[in-house]
């Protein structure tokens, strides 16, 4: 939209670079040209502004297949208007030479014009064919049609027009018939999902089998190891025992034999004693045997006094003195 402003009853007109003005005063073109900027008279001038830069134009339709399947076209067009003085001559693109606000609605008529050009290629090419087939190669095949159907039709030349380029973005089907198109994918999908997990499964089982397996074999030889050390211990106290009893056989008969050695020892010590013994009182005998019988009641006494208890004194009557010496044959201590 051009910027116009307002002096002592003239107006200026500023416009963007992608904007073509066309001024007509009085019936002649004196501008003609895109960024203009110029000063005229409202009463006497006529203004057209013609955007020249590329437009995108979305736009979405039914169309119906082969199989009477309903299906939406998404799609986008981009154009240009090449020609600005055949679209101004074409279509309304005056402008209000207060405002600047164009008094008609071009815009609307050329997104018309593409809109119901594109749409009628489209349902041609989908309507000879079935919805699987425009799921999975509609795009490419739509696109191509739009395109050349497009570039064939000879009104857009003769406005002015260009198409730049043409891009469709999804062919879909009603929401109900699209879960019905997805259902066989998805139950696959789902198959494949249970398949591994079963798979899954019957490897954990074969996995836990193999591991029960390891520990059973695991206790066997513990339990054949453990045979073996109780066999092995029995050996040894079997072997033990025997030792032991040979030992205290061998004890045994060293101490009987050391027994009967001292045995033998003592008796015949003994013997020796006895015949010292013997020979000592033999001879004691034959010792007090030739002494005279005074001589023996002498030793008597002094063996008895050699056991009798410690005396300090001894107080002897004379009678006992005189009777002791009349029998040691000696005279009176008074004589």
């Amino acid at each position: 939209m051009a910027d116009i402003t307002r002096r002592f009853g003239w107006r200026h007109l500023r416009s963007a670079p992608t904007a073509h003005i066309r001024h007509h005063k009085r019936g002649k073109l004196t501008h003609d040209g895109a960024g203009l900027s110029f000063w005229y008279r409202s009463l006497s001038a006529a203004l057209s502004e013609v955007p020249v830069n590329d437009r995108e134009l979305a736009m979405a339709f039914h169309a119906r297949t082969s199989d009477f399947q309903d299906v939406t076209v998404q799609a986008t067009v981009t154009y240009r208007i090449s020609d600005p003085a055949e679209a101004a001559a074409r279509l309304d693109f005056s402008v209000d030479p207060d405002t600047g606000a164009w008094r008609g609605a071009p815009l609307e008529q050329i997104a018309t014009l593409l809109t119901e050009t594109a749409q009628q290629h489209t349902l041609d090419v989908l309507a000879r064919t079935p919805l699987a087939g425009a799921l999975v190669d509609g795009v490419a095949a739509v696109r191509e049609r739009v395109a050349a159907g497009l570039a064939a039709e000879p009104r857009l030349p003769a406005t002015g027009i260009d198409v730049v380029a043409v891009r469709v973005v999804a062919i879909r089907p009603e929401a109900e018939v699209e879960r019905a198109l997805r259902t066989p994918a998805r139950e696959q999908i789902q198959q494949e999902a249970d398949r591994a997990t079963y798979e899954r499964r019957a490897v954990a089982v074969e996995r836990e089998r193999t591991i029960a397996e390891n520990e059973l074999a695991s206790q066997i030889e513990l339990a054949r190891r453990e045979e073996q050390l109780v066999e092995q211990r029995g050996t040894n106290a079997r072997r033990e025992a025997e030792e032991g009893a040979a030992a205290d056989g061998v004890r045994a008969e060293a101490e009987a034999a050391r027994t009967v050695r001292l045995a033998g020892a003592e008796a015949e010590a003994a013997r020796q004693v006895g015949a010292a013994r013997a020979e000592a009182q033999a001879a004691w005998l034959r010792a007090h045997g030739e002494v005279e019988a005074a001589t023996l009641h002498a030793l008597a006494a002094a063996r008895l006094a050699e056991n009798l208890p410690h005396i300090d004194s001894l107080t002897l009557s004379p009678d006992v003195l005189t009777g002791l010496l009349s029998k040691l044959g000696r005279p009176e201590a008074g004589a």
